[in-house]
């Protein structure tokens, strides 16, 4: 079932097009990252879906909900974690959730038994009364995703939910994060500039370039498209790459080298950088 349709969605500033008739869907429980250097869109493109930029074309609808007609109906929707934290450093865990629970209008009776669970949900259930700015950096973060997640939307915007996090919290917040797709089949869509975070999380990948998604597919397949091998050959101070489909075939290619090589399995990282020519965060 459908839970977002995008369809031929064009926003322009100026004469510059930032959209250029980019079209999907994300289903029920889908986990999808949406990839694309810096300028190509993707903030764009997200901005419209949730109602913070007006599109010049196109058509969005939640659960068959023509967004435009009815945008009240089609935020109750949505969840949205922005890139930094931005809950309330001087109130408790409970208090912020409390907060987001009157503006979404959530029943007196029902609040406090809702803002218990997903706090136990988080493991953040024996801090609810600690005040936020006691918190580490990562607890933050799991209290913007879940006060994201009180209303119980049906789809969770994820704008680089990791970032500034050292590599054993973020993990912990990968856990978090695929707890609530796959346990509240909450469908995801996540921007981020950690490649790996794309490729170890979402089930479908689209990149998107110059204001066009040019490649959607999952990560496998993605990979599978350029190659499974790449030799890399060190010249001049910079890295030629070939790609090949088979171990044996990059070991007799790496015969002929006469600089530093080196053989190793294709990443997602280097779909993006042959489809797009530049790395994620140029």
């Amino acid at each position: 079932m459908e839970i977002l349709t995008a369809s031929k969605l064009i926003k322009s500033y100026g004469k510059k097009t930032a959209v250029n008739d980019v079209s999907f869907t994300i289903n029920v429980g889908d986990f999808i990252g949406l990839l694309g250097p810096n300028g190509a869109g993707k903030t764009t493109t997200i901005k419209m879906l949730t109602g913070l930029a007006k599109e010049d074309s196109g058509k969005i609808f939640y659960n068959g909900i023509n967004f435009k007609s009815d945008p009240i109906e089609c935020k109750r929707l949505i969840g949205i974690v922005p890139q930094n934290s931005n809950v309330d450093r001087d109130l408790t865990a409970y208090e912020n959730l409390y907060m987001q629970a009157i503006l979404y209008s959530i029943p007196v009776n029902e609040r406090k038994k809702k803002i218990n669970e997903i706090l136990d949900f988080a493991g953040l259930i024996e801090y609810k009364d600690k005040q936020v700015k006691t918190f580490s950096g990562g607890m933050k973060r799991r209290l913007t995703l879940i006060r994201a997640l009180l209303h119980q939307p049906k789809i969770l915007y994820l704008d680089e939910p990791t970032v500034g996090l050292d590599p054993q919290i973020r993990r912990s917040m990968w856990e978090l994060i695929l707890k609530i797709n796959q346990q509240k089949s909450t469908s995801i869509l996540l921007t981020t500039h950690y490649i790996e975070e794309a490729e170890r999380l979402c089930g479908k990948v689209m990149i998107i370039n110059n204001g066009k998604i040019i490649i959607e597919g999952s990560p496998d397949e993605l990979k599978k498209g350029i190659g499974h091998f790449v030799l890399e050959e060190f010249v001049d101070d910079a890295i030629k790459e070939d790609f090949f489909e088979t171990k044996e075939t990059a070991l007799n290619h790496l015969k002929d080298c006469v600089n530093s090589c080196k053989i190793r399995e294709v990443s997602l990282e280097d779909v993006f950088i042959k489809l797009t020519g530049k790395r994620i965060n140029a």
